[in-house]
This record gives structure tokens, C-alpha cells and sequence, in this order.
């Protein structure tokens, strides 16, 4: 079938509420224009949300520490154990960096800082117990991401669902998708030889949202991988979030692809152009048909990112800090009034949006 006619038949089936199959989404990459993505894009965002409606959280990435075991190779933030210029912050600090969000507007907070092995899952079940005592739920936060999860569950010598249950009494709500990068085997074997495999990580997930903890679903695009590698992951992520529904589950809560920062990095390379991302968050947008929210990275793009509200996303987040990304080359801007200021002259109506808590735990 000529390429035409097949975007064509996949714009029909995707405009009619029909899901598109992995060598549909491989047909739109390689034929299907700016302008027919986008529209294909609107016609999926357009099932949960309002065209020209988008929302918006303003958070701060607190990275506890910079020791890590991992080596990935795309990583220019970590340092190895008892190298000079390790650090694992005092819980003073960790509240000092959440009063500084609370003036600047925002209440969501991320932790990140990889696998230290000197750090015990005690330790993170005291720390967000006392970020949840001192702030109720005036502060959100997502503590850790899954493949540090799965760091600590190991470590601690519990299963993932024991390991869920701990941090869920410890005050936890969130454990977002993080660390997922591109999920497939050979791309870990590539760049990321002592993370877990893949299956492991989606089995950690399952177990997070099994425990009735809320999580998210994340990817990076621009390493070296390739278009099959890119499709594998989103086909993996639709797999999970179709198995959560299926068993009546709320599963992944948004899907945030980002850009690949390469500077300061072992593995190096070039930025994808904004225009790659802006097509890969549209067709983000079309396979995954059963997650409600798909959100752009400013954190990477800065302003460009909200381009990406035309191909599909509906959400964002204002970034006060991440050490991780910032060591990459991101960098932040703080004026958030000029940075709103673009997607509302884009003609989007933009509002602030809260963290939920999972309605498992919320209060009787």
C-alpha cells in the first residue's frame, strides 16, 4: 500500500477511536507529516482533556545524593563510592530546599539519587515519614523512582511488594517511572549493564501500583537507539498500563518523554531537534491510548517544549532544580511568568494542578 494511503487508513481508524498497532505507529514516524501527526495527536488528547486546555505543576527535583553504583554511561551526575566529592544530604537541607519551593509557588517534589549503597531502606522510610509529618499533604512528593526502588527492595532482602508496603507506611503516595530510559534489553546491556533488566523493572512497577501507591511512566529519547527500540518501549508501557486496567486498577498516571542531555557524559553525542521531540510526543500521544496524561519536558527543552502541547500533550511542569540534568547541560529558568507566558500566547488556557493522593489512601 502506498505510504500516503496508509497514514491515511491509520488518521481514519485513530480519528474514529481506533488504537493503532506497533507497525501503524512505525508507518506514522517514517511517512505521516507534522500536520497529520498532530491532528491524529489532538483526536487521542482530545478523548480526556479539552483542546486548548493544558495544565501545569511547579516542582523541584531534590537529588539526596550523588553516589551511585550504577555507571550508566549517559550519567554525568554520580560519583562511586568514597569518591571525593560524594555527598547524601541532611534532612535539614531536604527541608530547607522544600520552604524554598513553597515561596516559589510550587508543592511537588521529586527525590532522586540513584543506588547508594550506604543508604538503607530505613533511611528513606525516615525521611518521607518526616517530610509527611512536618508537611501533611500541603507538600506532595515522589520518592524515588522505580529503579531505585528496586535498588532498595534488593538490598533490603524484600520482595517488591514488601518493599511497596514499607515506604507506603512510611507516608508514601508516588514512585514514579523513572530510570526506565528505553526499555529494552539491549539497550541496558549497552548503557546500563548493572540496572535491572527490563521485565524486572515492569514486575517493580506492577508491584508499586499493586500496593496502591500512584505511579507515572517516563522514557529518554536521543542516545543511540533505534526506532524498533523506541517502539518496543512504548508498546511495554501500553502492555502494563493495559494489564493494570484490566484487573481494575488505575496503573501509570501520565507518560513525560524527554530529550536526552549529552554533555559532561562517557556515552556524549548530539541533542535530537526539538522538531524529533515534538514528533515523538505525538506519537507518544497516539499509541498510548489508555494513559490520560502525556506531558512535555521544559526541565529539557526549555521553551520549545511547549510546542508539544500542538502534538498531543496537555501537561508540564516548572522546574526549580535538578542536579542530574543540570550536570548534563539543562538548564533552568526561573521566571515562570515569561515561560507561561508562551504556551497562553500559543492560545492554550493554562492552569496550575495539584498532586493527587491515590484514593487508596486517602482519608475515610
Amino acid at each position: 500500500m502506498p505510504s500516503n494511503e496508509a497514514v491515511r487508513e491509520i488518521a481514519a481508524a485513530v480519528e474514529g477511536g481506533g488504537r493503532v498497532s506497533v507497525e501503524d505507529a512505525r508507518i506514522l514516524w517514517q511517512h505521516a507529516t507534522d500536520d497529520e501527526l498532530k491532528r491524529m495527536a489532538g483526536a487521542v488528547r482530545a478523548r480526556y482533556h479539552a483542546p486548548g486546555r493544558a495544565t501545569y505543576m511547579v516542582m523541584r527535583i531534590i537529588n539526596y545524593t550523588n553516589v551511585c553504583v550504577a555507571q550508566c554511561d549517559y550519567c554525568a551526575f554520580y560519583v562511586l563510592p568514597n569518591q571525593e566529592g560524594g555527598y547524601v544530604l541532611t534532612r535539614e537541607d531536604v527541608f530547607a530546599k522544600i520552604e524554598d519551593l513553597l515561596r516559589a509557588g510550587g508543592d511537588l517534589v521529586g527525590f532522586n539519587g540513584g543506588f547508594n549503597p550506604k543508604l538503607p531502606l530505613h533511611y528513606y522510610c525516615d525521611l518521607f515519614a518526616a517530610v509527611r509529618d512536618r508537611y501533611g499533604d500541603a507538600v506532595e512528593f515522589y520518592a524515588l523512582t522505580i529503579a531505585e526502588f528496586m535498588f532498595l527492595a534488593d538490598r533490603a532482602g524484600l520482595s517488591y511488594a514488601e518493599t511497596a508496603g514499607r515506604l507506603r507506611d512510611a507516608g508514601v503516595h508516588w514512585i514514579t517511572g523513572g530510570g526506565s530510559e528505553i526499555l529494552t534489553e539491549d539497550f541496558r546491556k549497552r548503557h546500563a549493564k548493572f540496572k535491572y533488566t527490563v521485565a524486572e523493572y515492569l514486575r517493580a512497577q506492577r508491584a508499586v501500583v499493586d500496593a496502591g501507591l500512584r505511579t507515572t511512566a517516563t522514557m529518554v529519547i536521543g542516545f543511540d537507539e533505534t526506532l524498533d527500540e523506541r517502539l518496543e518501549h512504548l508498546e511495554r508501557t501500553r502492555t502494563l498500563q493495559d494489564e493494570c486496567l484490566a484487573d481494575g486498577l488505575q496503573g501509570i498516571f501520565s507518560f513525560l518523554p524527554w530529550s536526552y542531555k549529552p554533555y559532561g557524559t562517557a556515552l556524549g553525542g548530539n541533542e535530537v531537534s526539538p522538531r524529533e521531540y515534538w514528533r515523538h510526543v505525538a506519537l507518544s500521544r497516539i499509541f498510548l491510548d489508555n494513559i490520560k496524561h502525556v506531558r512535555t519536558s521544559v526541565l529539557t527543552l526549555n521553551e520549545d517544549a511547549f510546542r508539544a502541547l500542538e502534538f498531543g500533550a496537555d501537561d508540564f511542569d516548572l522546574p526549580l532544580e535538578d542536579e542530574v540534568t543540570q550536570k548534563a547541560g539543562a538548564t533552568i529558568d526561573l521566571d515562570f511568568e515569561r515561560l507561561l507566558a508562551v504556551p497562553r500566547a500559543m492560545g492554550f488556557q493554562v492552569e496550575y494542578r495539584h498532586a493527587e493522593r491515590p484514593p487508596a489512601l486517602a482519608p475515610a
